[in-house]
């Protein structure tokens, strides 16, 4: 069965505003897990240059594992909506070209997983 050509442009229009909030959200989980990493690092070279001694519970390292993990978290959960978002409309109207967006987060998910990891075992 043939869609109607005004049914076609409704359904790439929706398929590219998924597409946008996935990226929205790669760009928003990006940012967090560099700030968090950034933080690290910053704090790791002032303690290895002026020799500070870390005395809370809650310092720059918690603080930044904390901020890779929401972003790791978040484009997780993103790319899990996307692609369940990306199903129900091949459900309802067959063939929805899939995601290069998907491929990326993905990739960045892989990324931030790897930072996440740098930061929990390097003390």
């Amino acid at each position: 069965m043939e869609l109607p050509d005004a049914t076609k442009l409704a359904v790439d229009r929706t398929r590219l505003a998924h597409e946008r909030t996935l990226m929205a959200w790669v760009r928003t989980s990006t940012s967090l897990i560099s700030f968090g990493f950034t933080i690290y690092k910053f704090f790791q070279y002032l303690r290895e240059s002026e020799s500070v001694a870390q005395e809370s519970r809650f310092g720059p390292r918690e603080f930044a594992l904390l901020m890779i993990g929401m972003g790791v978290v978040a484009l997780v959960l993103a790319t899990i909506e996307h692609r369940r978002n990306l199903k129900t409309l091949r459900t309802a109207y067959g063939q929805v070209p899939y995601s290069l967006a998907t491929v990326l987060a993905a990739f960045m998910s892989v990324l931030g997983m790897v930072g996440l990891v740098a930061v929990l075992f390097h003390q």
